[in-house]
């Protein structure tokens, strides 16, 4: 990845998780919403954007939901702040690693004190 792909991509993750976090005007958002990576095609054109939702089941289902209706929105906002000479095409993809892992290290913790 060259650096200016590198940049942009840092530059579009801090921006879409500020602008859901901030912007996002929609009650079915729940929790902490995290963008975890975003995979950006080599002319910007196109963006896969991973994130993780920390909330119960129903409202991550929610929020999940939110986020997909609102899209369009993400990437209008996202092309008013990020001067590109195209604005990529947005996919909201879920995340699921840093949940698992939370999982994984509390169970080591039941064990290390002998819960388990």
């Amino acid at each position: 990845m060259s650096l200016r792909n590198e940049r942009v991509r840092k530059t579009l993750m801090k921006e879409i998780a500020d602008i859901i976090q901030k912007e996002l005007k929609d009650s079915r958002i729940h929790g902490v919403v995290s963008i975890t990576d975003i995979e950006i095609s080599h002319d910007n054109s196109f963006a896969k954007v991973y994130y993780s939702v920390f909330a119960s089941d129903n409202d991550k289902e929610l929020t999940i939901k939110a986020i997909t209706d609102n899209t369009p929105k993400i990437r209008f906002e996202v092309g008013k702040r990020v001067r590109l000479r195209l604005t990529p095409e947005l996919r909201f993809i879920p995340d699921d690693s840093l949940e698992r892992g939370s999982n994984v290290t509390e169970l080591i913790n039941k064990i290390s004190r002998g819960e388990i």
